[in-house]
């Protein structure tokens, strides 16, 4: 295994044209092909130790990191994008340092790195099931198959793939049609919200809520306004019928003063009358 190994104690590294780093050089010659061998860089292990935390709970044990990873510092710029590592004994899970991780990838399919996958497939397939309803179960062999294509079909295409994007479509693997809404925790907490609304459709409830006191304030406002307006409107009659009286009363008032003239007249021409007679 690579970490019993002595000779394994640094290495040079190069930035690629797709931004990822690759193994130029190690000091161990025996074990290790350097041909297309990639490397993770600090930002990249510490994304994949954040998305194995949830994993957690589905039979993950984070030990694995450190188990499945050699832990490399920066021991100097080499310039032209090529930096010298050296191996450090630190855990990825506890070290403060920036540390690359070289998969442990000296047996390929029995080795620490191989495991690891093997753990997080089973445990992302775990938790895929436990939030998504699927028809029928999905299973590890599904999720094998179907990552194991997308890999040949980078190799039919003359593309290397880089260890961390191995990783990654993993720990990322959603089945086709349930990719939306960012996983499946935003979608189950939707449904949860769902189903804290129910629709109401008994009669009985209905009638509950109407019977319901906390529920009538807006219906006494309501009331109050309208009490309101008809008071309103009351008073606006009323002035209406006043000021209707009192024009009345003013006519009658010029009636009477007109009968009072007249009478007057009447008065005064009636003794000229008399007088005229005899």
């Amino acid at each position: 295994m690579a970490k019993s190994t002595p000779t394994l104690e640094w290495a040079v590294i190069r930035l690629g044209d797709d931004h990822n780093w690759w193994v130029e050089e190690l000091s161990d010659t025996v074990h290790w092909d350097v041909d297309a061998l990639s490397i993770i860089d600090p930002r990249q292990i510490d994304h994949i130790v954040e998305l194995c935390e949830p994993l957690r709970e589905y039979g993950l044990d984070l030990d694995d990191i450190d188990t499945a990873f050699i832990p490399f510092r920066i021991d100097k710029d080499l310039g032209n994008g090529r930096v010298r590592l050296v191996r450090v004994r630190d855990s990825f899970l506890e070290s403060e340092d920036k540390l690359f991780a070289l998969p442990d990838v000296v047996d390929e399919e029995n080795g620490p790195y191989a495991d690891f996958l093997d753990q997080i497939t089973r445990a992302r397939v775990k938790m895929l099931n436990d939030l998504f309803d699927f028809e029928q179960k999905l299973t590890v062999d599904e999720v094998e198959d179907q990552l194991r294509e997308e890999q040949n079909n980078r190799f039919m295409e003359n593309k290397a793939v880089h260890l961390f994007d191995e990783v990654i479509a993993i720990l990322d693997y959603v089945p086709e049609g349930w990719e939306a809404d960012d996983d499946a925790p935003v979608k189950a907490a939707a449904e949860e919200e769902e189903d804290e609304f129910p629709d109401i459709e008994d009669d009985e409830e209905e009638e509950k809520l109407k019977g319901d006191t906390s529920l009538k304030w807006d219906e006494d406002e309501e009331k109050a306004d309208e009490g309101e307006e008809s008071e309103d409107g009351k008073a606006k009659s009323k002035k209406g019928a006043v000021g209707e009286e009192s024009e009345d009363d003013d006519d009658e008032d010029d009636e009477d003063d007109d009968d009072d003239e007249e009478s007057d007249e009447e008065e005064e021409e009636a003794p000229r009358g008399r007088r005229s007679r005899r």
